[in-house]
């Protein structure tokens, strides 16, 4: 197997960085050289970059049941390229306190969708946007209970609007083949309970 490379201090030059626009995610522009394969730097070059908090998302998993708690919101990007702007999704928050990653994903599903989450199972951390973004998100497949569970939720103050919506886990994994789910962190989750829904069952039954 090929070995990855590990990057040293002296890989990246850092020539020049500025701040173009702050608020409450920034934008950076950099001016860099870095190292290339075949040995050397490379020539200099320019890129703008997003900087914002990491992120949590959980999926809310009845092992009972076998169910999953979704839910629907309107998201800017999706509305910006014309398609519907309401996605299905995992419970999902940043990290823009000095909290856990686990802490995050337990008031986070509390304030979306209502729910109580027992266990948290990692799934795995990832760079959602590597090429121009430093959000990193933070993947797990909680326990709940999804009796009684939907409704609508969210903070009024910052402007939420969402729908709890309990569905059982094939009819969630139909949605992802058919393309009805197309966001990253709720196709990464599901693929992930399918591929482990025995262990977890097991597990937490």
């Amino acid at each position: 197997m090929t070995e990855i490379f590990k990057a040293g201090p002296d890989d990246v030059e850092i020539i020049q960085r500025d701040r173009c626009f702050s608020g409450f995610y920034n934008l950076d522009r950099f001016r860099l050289r870095h190292r290339l394969f075949r040995g050397g730097m490379g020539a200099e070059i320019e890129r703008e970059l997003f900087v914002r908090h990491d992120a949590v998302c959980v999926l809310p998993y009845d092992p009972q049941r076998d169910e999953v708690v979704l839910v629907e919101q309107f998201r800017m990007g999706a509305m910006a390229r014309g398609d519907s702007p309401w996605l299905v999704e995992t419970v999902a928050g940043l990290i823009d306190k000095d909290e856990q990653p686990e802490e995050v994903a337990r008031r986070e599903a509390v304030e979306e969708a209502g729910l109580e989450i027992g266990e948290l199972w990692p799934v795995t951390a990832y760079y959602p946007s590597p090429g121009g973004s430093t959000e990193r998100i933070h993947l797990y497949v909680g326990r709940c209970s999804s009796l009684g569970a939907g409704g609508v939720f969210g903070l009024e103050e910052e402007g939420e609007d969402i729908r709890a919506m309990v569905w059982p886990l094939d009819t969630a994994l139909a949605a992802l083949r058919d393309g009805s789910i197309d966001n990253a962190a709720t196709i990464i989750a599901l693929q992930w309970l399918a591929l482990n829904r025995d262990e977890v069952r097991e597990a937490w039954a």
